[in-house]
């Protein structure tokens, strides 16, 4: 499961044209170069096997495209450079089997397109060739496309962006047919159902299948017979870099997931996945993310009741759909070293999980916590994990509950993300607290606490029910996400009890995560990431954790947050424990709602940073692409 950093910004007047045009020209310039290097290594690795129809129009206008492609509107997060120190303190076996890891991770993104949008790869190429034609609309285009890795996505303002006319988001995504509707959907499983097909429909509703029409039917194809050319194109970039890696436990990683790639078991991924959440002490990353968040047409089946019966009478659980992310990097050991002095307290929290009774959990509180965590420098972040459509992944605890990992005694795994948590502009932190934060405490915000709470809401993920939650069908992820937050806030006092934070630090982290809980414009319902903030946001107003001071600033009372997040925490689990997908629908929409001082705090936000959706720079990833 993942936590994103939501950047603040505001979409201005449409028809806005920046008088820094030339930084536009420059951005759009030297993104072409590097984008043409990229992709002409990688149709070298994965043949581009497009049938390009080429009947696109572009969307956004000049104009709207020069603001968006300005410096100002599309902030940059740097990977690693191609002469960083970390790289170049590797083993040369490390070396060359980073370059092997970045190639799979760009052959993942090509799969990964295809399952968020089936056009997305012959829109690419309409891309390529307008700008070979000095197309500038499409060479701003590109930009962006190459930024939130596809034709649609959402900005920071809650805005859904598409690229081209006609082409808007659709609830299956890449991996349902686009003209199939929830209702047909439904109407053609419950068909199957009674006809006994029922190992058709398992395989349709299994998180790894794209499906496709089959006649008056459906039919569910592995994504690994799927893309099986890509998919075997990675495997054998993963065997040679195990090849030369000089760590045996990665190796061994390596060539599980290798051999994962080249069939559609999911028991091989089952053993890859339990073997990469072992490591500890390694000096490279790399993690296949699989996560289920995109998916809106799967979870529509809870809604009803009468298909669902017929489901839970068969032993048929619908998953919502993963989508495939790449993560490269190489691991930073005094990061590390700081993030694993929580582990020895998990136990501890696990213990003091409500209704603990009535429910096994992920950690263990006697034992082996099967918990390893690592801070990562990135030198990629591709597919899924590095889609920035208004925010970016900071970091993440897999395998999620519905992988079968978990269920043959595997563990599961934290990685963070430092160039995505890195905050370059000091200055413009400062001009934000000035905006909303009572002056008296801000001696208190630390954006180094938000990494400490980001620590808390990864590991909460593996505390409270284990069991995956698919009957809240599309509150499911907004309720986790809720979870993993409380369960980061509640434990603060604990924590600080038994030494893992000290007093000081104690404020900074609550008044750092109730401050960046404000966002600058209400959110869709499906950012679960978001709703989730505002349903904080109006509980903790209603039982006085914070207040709005006369001239608009947020003042934190900073001894009732953890006692108000305990009681929210409890009122999550229950939910989840229930399994009452009505009972999680109302408590959704009871705390999803937007308030005036949330909006009052949001036209602040939205006046100190024109950010609208940002792109992340990979000199080191290019560099290896290359050779």
């Amino acid at each position: 499961m993942e936590i994103q950093k939501i950047t603040t910004s505001k979409i201005v007047n449409q028809n806005y044209i920046t008088s820094k045009k030339e930084d536009t020209k420059l951005l759009t310039a030297q993104h072409s170069d590097r984008s043409e290097v990229l992709m002409k290594e990688l149709n070298k690795m994965a043949g581009n096997n497009i049938a390009f129809k080429g009947n696109f129009e572009l969307n956004l206008s000049k104009e709207e495209l020069e603001k968006r492609t300005h410096k100002d509107y599309l902030i940059t997060k740097k990977m690693l450079k191609a002469d960083a120190p970390e790289y170049l303190a590797l083993a040369e076996g490390d070396k060359e089997t980073l370059k092997h890891l970045v190639k799979a991770a760009y052959i993942l993104e090509k799969i990964n397109m295809q399952l968020d949008n089936p056009h997305n790869l012959e829109f690419k190429e309409y891309l390529d060739k307008e700008i070979a034609k000095g197309n500038k609309n499409a060479e701003m285009t590109k930009v962006l496309f190459d930024a939130q890795k596809g034709i649609n996505a959402i900005d920071s303002m809650s805005d859904k962006i598409h690229l081209a006319k006609g082409h808007t988001d659709l609830p299956g995504k890449g991996v349902y047919p686009e003209d199939l509707t929830k209702e047909e959907f439904h109407q053609i499983l419950t068909k199957m159902l009674n006809e006994g097909k029922d190992e058709e429909v398992k395989k349709i509703l299994t998180q790894r299948s794209v499906v496709e029409r089959k006649g008056d039917e459906l039919v569910g194809i592995d994504y690994i017979d799927k893309f099986q050319e890509d998919f075997a194109q990675m495997a054998d970039e993963l065997d040679k870099a195990a090849e030369t890696s000089t760590n045996k436990e990665f190796t061994k990683y390596l060539v599980l997931q290798a051999q994962a790639l080249r069939m559609a078991n999911p028991m091989l991924d089952a053993y890859a996945d339990k073997q990469w959440a072992t490591l500890q002490d390694t000096p490279l990353e790399f993690t296949i993310t699989r996560e289920n968040y995109e998916d809106e047409m799967t979870g529509t089946i809870v809604e009803n009741k009468e298909l669902s019966k017929m489901l839970e009478e068969r032993g048929i659980t619908p998953i919502p759909k993963d989508f495939l992310g790449g993560r490269v990097g190489i691991v930073n050991k005094k990061g590390t070293d700081a993030l694993m002095a929580i582990k020895k307290y998990l136990p501890t929290l696990a213990d003091n999980m409500p209704y603990k009774d009535e429910y096994e959990q992920n950690i263990s509180t006697k034992g082996d916590a099967k918990q390893t965590m690592v801070d990562v420098d990135l030198v990629a972040v591709t597919g899924n994990v590095g889609e920035y459509r208004g925010g970016i992944t900071l970091a993440e605890n897999l395998p999620n509950d519905d992988k079968l990992s978990l269920k043959i005694g595997g563990g599961r795994r934290n990685v963070y993300h430092r160039q995505i948590r890195f905050i370059s502009d000091k200055a413009k932190l400062q001009e934000r607290l000035d905006a909303i934060l009572d002056k008296d405490q801000q001696k208190y915000y630390l954006d180094e606490a938000d990494h400490w709470f980001t620590i808390g809401h990864e590991n909460a993920h593996s505390l409270g029910p284990k069991k995956a939650g698919e009957s809240l069908g599309k509150y499911r992820n907004i309720i986790e996400e809720n979870k993993a937050d409380m369960g980061s806030l509640a434990f603060v006092d604990l924590l600080t009890e038994l030494g893992m934070y000290t007093p000081e630090q104690r404020k900074q982290i609550i008044v750092t995560t109730v401050t960046d809980n404000f966002l600058k414009s209400k959110p869709t319902l499906s950012q679960a990431h978001r709703v989730r903030t505002v349903m904080q946001n109006k509980y903790f107003a209603e039982r006085g954790a914070y207040e709005i001071t006369p001239d608009g600033k947020i003042h934190v009372n900073i001894d009732k947050v953890v006692p108000i997040a305990k009681e929210m925490l409890a009122e999550i689990v229950r939910i989840q424990i229930d399994g009452d997908f009505d009972k999680a629908e109302k408590y959704v929409k009871d705390n999803f709602v937007w308030t005036d001082n949330m909006e009052l705090i949001a036209q602040k936000l939205q006046k100190v940073n024109k950010t609208l959706n940002g792109r992340t720079e990979s000199e080191l990833a290019e560099k290896l692409l290359a050779e």
